[in-house]
């Protein structure tokens, strides 16, 4: 579903943006009333089910986004036809953010759970960016978080044994989320960001079980014993 909202009804909360849970995160957060009235393009919003593709690695690409809610995975196909995931987005953060340098998108973005999206014209915040330091700012610094998103995903993601591995994983599921509760991903998706096999991701989710590293609370819902994942981790 898509829902078009003038930047000037964004900024005077005459849609649910002036209440949004994420409005002092995200991408315009530091834009004055003056900036809003100079744009005239429309922000979307977007609401899209648990295995909706957003775009394609290769789509010409004309838009940012920023997600409200929810979880994305970003997809790269190897030669083979294997696929990798090379990061999970969950709220606040931006997608597209290459479409200020080039024109096309960097991986496909599939939706995993139900998510809320913002739509911004690449234009606009381009024209925008040059006039205003503290969106330029903010910009550089989601730069900056991806940048690092992508060292952390292969320094603590991609090595070491796989108890090691899936501690690190589980433990950044719910880092941003302030909760010791998680919804695990598919057993493929897992051995996509890990690089291991599903019968390998399979085995240690049982192990971490057994052992009452994480306990079921319903169908892939699970609470996390944080300390003791943490230790994993540390060893």
């Amino acid at each position: 579903m898509t829902k078009r909202v003038t930047f000037t009804q964004a900024w005077e909360g005459n849609t649910d943006c002036l209440n949004c849970a994420i409005r002092s995160s995200a991408l315009f957060s530091g834009l004055t009333e003056q900036d809003f009235e100079s744009l005239h393009e429309p922000v979307e919003q977007l609401t899209l089910d648990a295995g909706s593709v957003l775009y394609k690695v290769g789509d010409n690409g004309h838009h940012l986004f920023t997600v409200r809610s929810g979880l994305l995975k970003l997809v790269q196909y190897l030669p083979d036809g294997s696929q990798r995931i090379v990061r999970l987005v969950r709220s606040t953060d931006v997608l597209g953010l290459e479409m200020m340098v080039a024109q096309q998108y960097e991986h496909e973005a599939v939706v995993l759970r139900p998510t809320e999206l913002c739509r911004y014209p690449k234009e606009a915040v381009t024209r925008l960016s040059q006039q205003n330091p503290v969106l330029h700012k903010d910009l550089m610094t989601r730069w900056q978080k991806a940048l690092s998103e992508a060292d952390a995903w292969i320094t603590k993601l991609s090595t070491g044994s796989a108890k090691k591995r899936m501690a690190n994983m589980l433990l950044r599921l719910t880092e941003t989320e302030n909760s010791s509760e998680c919804y695990l991903l598919s057993r493929e998706d897992i051995g996509s960001i890990l690089s291991m096999t599903i019968e390998t991701a399979s085995r240690t989710i049982s192990e971490f079980k057994r052992t009452g590293l994480i306990k079921e609370i319903s169908h892939n819902h699970f609470a996390l014993d944080i300390p003791a994942l943490e230790a994993v981790v540390a060893c």
